[in-house]
């Protein structure tokens, strides 16, 4: 009978995060396209996320990240947050 190694416990230690994204980049793109105020956000997103070529130019990218206390989260997001923390480790 063949047994494994124990593994490490590396408890995965799970909060809530407060994530502000700052992008700024030219685009090429129809006028039609940039007055779909319903699609907009999801396609400089997506046209962003390709890289700078020569429809997309990059000028700043900017990620502030801050773990914020339960108390200031949902109660939707608390709920999840205590169930993700009593997951039982793989």
């Amino acid at each position: 009978m063949a047994t494994s190694a124990p593994h490490a416990s590396t408890e995965a230690q799970v909060g809530i995060y407060e994530c502000a994204v700052t992008l700024r980049f030219r685009i090429l793109e129809e006028d039609g396209v940039m007055a779909d105020r319903e699609h907009l956000l999801e396609l400089l997103i997506d046209a962003y996320s390709y890289g700078s070529d020569e429809f997309v130019e990059q000028l700043e990218a900017q990620l502030e990240v801050n773990e914020v206390s339960a108390t200031a989260a949902s109660p939707l997001m608390r709920r999840q947050l205590i169930r993700l923390r009593n997951l039982p480790a793989a």
